[in-house]
């Protein structure tokens, strides 16, 4: 018995010459990539929330630990990721969360480069 399933093919250009080929299942249900939020504080690590040491509207210094997280029979220390203010406390404590939950949302952090790192520093 014979098929006559049609083979869907995709061209990609690369440099000057064109490619056709067929997309694995596994590329077609990839998860997409998203950018990071700067001004989310993310789980990276599942584990248990034992205690938050800041609270809704509370300003903080950079380095200023936040709360402690629960890992693997670890207590791991979440730190301020910049000079900012608590937006909002999305866990409470003793609860259990996943790998890349976010924690918490912040507001006034600014990604600040260093001279050189830039690209456009590198081509002046």
């Amino acid at each position: 018995m014979e098929k006559n399933k049609e083979i869907e093919l995709v061209e990609f250009p690369i440099l000057v010459r064109r490619y056709k080929t067929t997309l694995s299942k596994k590329y077609l249900n990839r998860k997409f990539y998203k950018a990071p939020n700067p001004n989310e504080v993310l789980s990276h690590i599942p584990g248990t929330i034992i205690n938050i040491l800041v609270k809704e509207g509370q300003k903080k210094k950079k380095g200023e630990t936040i709360l402690i997280l629960e890992a693997m029979k670890m207590m791991n220390e979440v730190v301020m990721p910049f000079d900012g203010k608590v937006v909002k406390i999305n866990v409470k404590k003793g609860e259990k969360i996943p790998k890349g939950f976010v924690i918490m949302e912040l507001t006034g952090g600014e990604v600040s480069y260093k001279k050189g790192t830039s690209i456009d520093d590198d081509w002046k």
